[in-house]
């Protein structure tokens, strides 16, 4: 995965930012927007946002 990529143009929010905020506890979207501010602008990239949220959450429930 590219954690340069960005995800939420908004923001300029890339795949790392957001899984930093999950790494740090933000283990749903809503917490993620809080920390991160992606999807709370324009909300086109809220489809993206949940996937990457929920991937990066089971990547580390699983470690």
């Amino acid at each position: 995965m590219d954690f340069d990529k960005v995800v939420c143009n908004c923001l300029n929010i890339t795949n790392g930012m957001i899984k930093e905020a999950v790494d740090a506890g933000a283990d749903t979207l809503e917490k993620v927007q809080a920390a991160t501010g992606a999807g709370t602008v324009c909300g086109a990239c809220i489809e993206d946002l949940q996937h990457l949220v929920d991937e990066f959450v089971s990547e580390r429930n699983q470690k």
